[in-house]
């Protein structure tokens, strides 16, 4: 066995933060003897955030693919898919995976990503519930659309949504069902959610808000759903897209500490020195992260600690923005979106256009915003956000948006 200074840096996972971990690493000339990277999936790196493009047919498999296999050859990457890593040696630095193969490894860096939480009700094992969550997922929910017509979508977030208007695209008459009284309430306010349920509705989706499933019915295959209140939806497909859960089993079973997520540091190391994890799989403080933009912060911290030291700066997670298109309809949300007692809100509200804004301001300085329909200055209000900076001086103009506010400054 080759020493732990010899071995390769092993990562386990090949998500989208993984791989811009990766391709970080190679840009700034690493230290490792290779990367080693072993993965669950049958498939190397992917674009998950365009499997809604590609489930509403609007883009081919082909386009998915992150990085071609002749690039991973080329700086001394190698890849294991549909090999995940079963377990951990700390002592030994080394990992085992399904297939049996013992690898040694200088550092580790886990990328184990989240699986989708269970609603905890009597049917979702049957046939015909899905998730929607990754490429096989998607190619599962394809193949139904084609030979069903009806689906009932659980969740009203930004995943579920996607997922319903995908199947809407492929033919199905769908059904959303969302327990909170507005669509994406994580993101937006009830006046942004209400407006984009009746644009969603006029695309032809049934949008059922306040609802949530009492049990999933059916013999072998779900061929109904049972609500709380005891009304019944027939349907030929349930996709559930309710939240998710970071996959730390493999962390718990190797000893190291471990919350909602595994625990990480600024550098994103976890409770051992030689051992480092990013993306949905963490947790940093009290935060866990579902977006892609802070696992790829996460990306950019890690590939620094690891090859120029001297140089890193520590993850903080700031006020991360969310920028969505559902069905053509461009979102945008950053910092909060519900008002506080100190509160100072500024909203505008365009319905022709179905435009909606909104603003909120407290001691002078900018903490939430969201937009529907025009999100252009989107990016300049995340900066106000995160710099906390005082927007006394253009108060009066703010919500005409960056050009404006430089012009008369």
């Amino acid at each position: 066995m080759r020493t732990s200074q010899d071995a390769p840096l092993v990562i386990c996972g090949h998500g989208m933060v993984a791989q811009r971990l990766i391709e970080r690493l190679v840009a700034l000339g690493h230290p490792f003897n290779g990367i080693v990277v072993f993965n669950a999936e049958p498939f190397s790196a992917y674009n998950r955030i365009q499997l809604s493009a590609f489930l509403a047919n609007d883009m081919p498999e082909a386009d998915l693919a992150l990085k071609p296999r002749s690039w991973f050859a080329r700086h001394k990457v190698t890849v294991f898919n549909h090999e995940p890593v079963t377990g951990i040696s700390t002592d030994q630095g080394t990992v085992i995976t399904a297939a049996g193969r013992v690898q040694p490894y200088s550092k580790l860096v886990l990328a184990t990503g989240s699986r989708p939480s269970s609603l905890g009700i009597r049917g979702e094992d049957l046939e015909g519930v899905s998730s929607f969550r990754d490429l096989a997922d998607t190619r599962a929910l394809i193949k139904t659309a084609s030979l069903h017509k009806r689906a009932v979508v659980i969740g009203g977030g930004f995943l579920g949504l996607e997922a319903a208007e995908g199947l809407r695209a492929r033919g199905m008459a769908v059904t959303v069902l969302h327990r909170s009284d507005y669509l994406l309430n994580r993101q937006l306010d009830k006046t942004a959610g209400e407006l984009l349920k009746g644009l969603l509705a006029q695309r032809g989706l049934n949008i059922l808000t306040g609802q949530s499933p009492a049990a999933l019915l059916g013999k072998d295959r779900v061929t109904a759903i049972q609500l709380q209140d005891d009304t019944v939806l027939s349907t030929d497909l349930v996709v559930i897209a309710t939240g998710i859960t970071p996959n730390i089993d493999l962390a718990l079973d190797a000893g190291l500490q471990c919350d909602k997520g595994i625990c990480v540091d600024g550098r994103m190391r976890t409770s051992h020195p030689a051992v480092y994890a990013l993306g949905e799989c963490c947790q940093f403080g009290s935060h866990t992260f579902g977006l892609v933009e802070p696992g790829f912060q996460q990306a950019q911290v890690l590939a620094q600690h690891l090859c120029q030291p001297s140089e890193a700066t520590e993850f903080s997670p700031g006020a991360i923005a969310t920028r969505l298109k559902i069905s053509g309809i461009p979102i945008f949300s950053c910092g909060r979106v519900q008002s506080g007692p100190a509160t100072e809100d500024i909203q505008w509200h365009d319905r022709p256009e179905h435009r909606y804004g909104r603003l909120l301001i407290e001691q002078g300085q900018l903490v939430g915003a969201v937009f529907m329909g025009d999100t252009a200055n989107g990016h300049w209000y995340a900066d106000l956000i995160d710099s906390g900076q005082d927007i006394s001086g253009y108060r009066d103009t703010i919500a005409f948006g960056q050009p404006y506010c430089e012009a008369s400054a």
